[in-house]
């Protein structure tokens, strides 16, 4: 699938190097389970069917846990003409058409390929942006699609959630079961837990560093395909600003998906989590978005 979104060598690039790394990586760990636990048909199997059903099912498990229902054109109407539009702008299929009734004010993609998206916008964002606002979001969207970096992130993020269980479970199988294992098995758990953690910590700075390009990438795309990138900085610092001011409580539910939204679910206090960002800095991003706006001569009115 060629669509009119412009590619992004660099970006391409990026994802082909990210997932190289990641796959040795991935390697490493199972041959280390393998040896660690000696039951390499356990090992195989479980991974190989976790990494299918988040390949196959990542749409579905993203709208579960994002409480985002599919909706048809008779319901909101306006958003499936602004994605219809779009659509046929970039020359690309048709995503499915869902909402998230979340007061968050964000928007995410999700989906193993182009025949096979979705594109989901939370009532919040629905809400708070004017028609022209929100149509930049969505092409900020539907760009992940074509340049298929959401399926790239997709399946980089598996490693990281796989590690990040076994950590789990190792700590909590020796915290309430520690007293019933020999000393041998406690220092397998250990190395297990070990090893994990490196895996995890490693894969979170490769895709950390991916995420971030990503998004530059899609603004981008995004602000070529529509003509208009101050409008899409317009809606980038509405929805910013508007998220700094939702409860602390409230966002740390969303936060774990901060990778797929259009901006990530932050507060308003510095923190350690602002520096690991799967996102650049609003700074950043204005400042291209900026730089375009001037290039192609748009006016700074709105």
């Amino acid at each position: 699938m060629h669509s009119r979104f412009r590619s992004d060598r660099r970006l391409t690039a990026r994802m082909g190097v990210t997932l190289f790394l990641l796959g040795l990586l991935y390697v490493a760990f199972i041959a280390a389970l393998i040896v660690l636990l000696k039951s390499w048909v356990l090992v195989v199997v479980i991974a190989a069917g976790l990494l299918g059903a988040q390949y196959w099912f990542s749409d579905r498990i993203a709208l579960y846990a994002m409480r985002g229902r599919v909706v048809e054109r008779q319901e909101y109407p306006e958003l499936h003409a602004v994605v219809d539009r779009l659509t046929a702008m970039a020359d690309m299929p048709k995503p499915v058409v869902a909402v998230s009734a979340m007061d968050l004010p964000n928007a995410f993609a999700t989906g193993r390929n182009a025949d096979h998206a979705v594109v989901c916008v939370t009532d919040g964002l629905l809400r708070r942006l004017e028609p022209a606002e929100l149509e930049g979001v969505l092409a900020h969207e539907l760009s992940h699609v074509a340049h298929r970096d959401v399926a790239v992130i997709t399946v980089a993020s598996f490693l990281g959630v796989i590690a990040g269980l076994i950590v789990r479970f190792a700590f909590y199988s020796q915290l309430f079961g520690g007293g019933r294992r020999d000393q041998n098995t406690a220092v397998v758990f250990m190395a297990v837990m070990a090893v994990s953690a490196a895996v995890y910590a490693i894969s979170f700075l490769l895709i950390r560093a991916l995420s971030r390009y990503r998004e530059l990438a899609a603004d981008r795309a995004a602000a070529q395909l529509t003509g208009r990138p101050s409008v899409l900085a317009a809606a980038l610092t509405k929805v910013t600003g508007d998220i700094a001011r939702i409860p602390t409580r409230d966002l740390r539910t969303a936060q774990a998906f901060n990778a797929f939204y259009f901006t990530p679910a932050l507060g308003r206090e510095p923190s350690l989590a602002r520096l690991f960002s799967t996102h650049p800095t609003l700074e950043q991003r204005l400042e291209q978005l900026g730089r375009m706006s001037a290039e192609l001569g748009e006016g700074t009115g709105r």
